[in-house]
């Protein structure tokens, strides 16, 4: 009896040890399928991502847009004139037509004298005079020669670089009939460019009366033995040029 009377404690059975290759087992094997799925659907995404064709590394540059397009030339709006500017470039067109009229009449008349037969000079003979204008002054010599015109060392084209100045200064030769019968020898200084011709062309006339006395008439004529006179004048005192004065203001 006392082996049937056990008490409830004693009678319930003891758990059986698990081996611990069963306990390794378990710790190697997943605890949850679930998480195992998602990051194979995650890996399934990205091989998608990466069929993309990758872009040529041109394009991976960093390009300005529209930098292939040919540039479209926009002219400038032209600035309205003023009424100041507008009369002064009238005046100067005006003032240039009457330069090449003038230039064009005498040239003419030029061709019609030069039908004069020049003097015959003799070889090694040297005829001086001398030219003003403004502040030049021109020392003048002809030789006999074959037309060159010399003016301090250079040629005259590049000397006087403006046909203007060029014409201003063959104007003696060419009405009298000398050009290309003599040589010109010419120092000139002091003054502009206008100043230096018109200086040339007044000791060229006066050289030429030395050749030939009968010159003299056509030359005084055409105004090329007149000493021209005419100068910038002197600014004053209180004024900003000869005569301009400075503005007014009452207040």
């Amino acid at each position: 009896m006392a082996d049937d009377e056990k008490t409830p404690d004693e009678t319930t059975e003891e758990p059986t040890p698990t081996p611990p290759a069963a306990e390794a087992a378990e710790a190697e094997a997943p605890a949850e399928p679930a998480e195992v799925e998602a990051p194979a659907e995650v890996e399934a995404e990205k091989p998608a991502a990466a069929e993309k064709p990758e872009e040529p590394e041109e394009k991976k540059k960093d390009i300005i847009p529209g930098a292939d397009l040919e540039p479209i030339a926009v002219e400038p709006e032209a600035r309205e004139l003023s009424a100041e500017e507008k009369a002064r470039l009238e005046a100067e067109e005006e003032e240039k037509a009457r330069r090449e009229a003038a230039l064009a009449a005498s040239e003419q008349d030029d061709e019609a004298a030069a039908s004069r037969a020049p003097a015959k000079m003799e070889s090694g003979s040297r005829f001086l005079a001398t030219g003003k204008r403004k502040r030049s002054i021109a020392r003048v010599t002809l030789l006999p020669g074959d037309g060159k015109f010399i003016v301090n060392g250079r040629e005259l084209a590049e000397f006087f670089p403006r046909p203007l100045h060029q014409t201003m200064a063959r104007q003696p030769l060419v009405v009298s009939g000398y050009e290309g019968n003599v040589d010109v020898r010419v120092r000139v200084h002091g003054g502009g460019i206008g100043g230096q011709a018109g200086a040339v062309r007044h000791g060229v006339a006066r050289a030429l009366t030395e050749i030939d006395a009968e010159l003299r008439g056509d030359l005084k004529r055409r105004g090329y033995l007149t000493r021209d006179a005419r100068v910038k004048e002197r600014r004053k005192a209180g004024f900003k040029k000869a005569r301009k004065k400075p503005q007014f203001s009452k207040r």
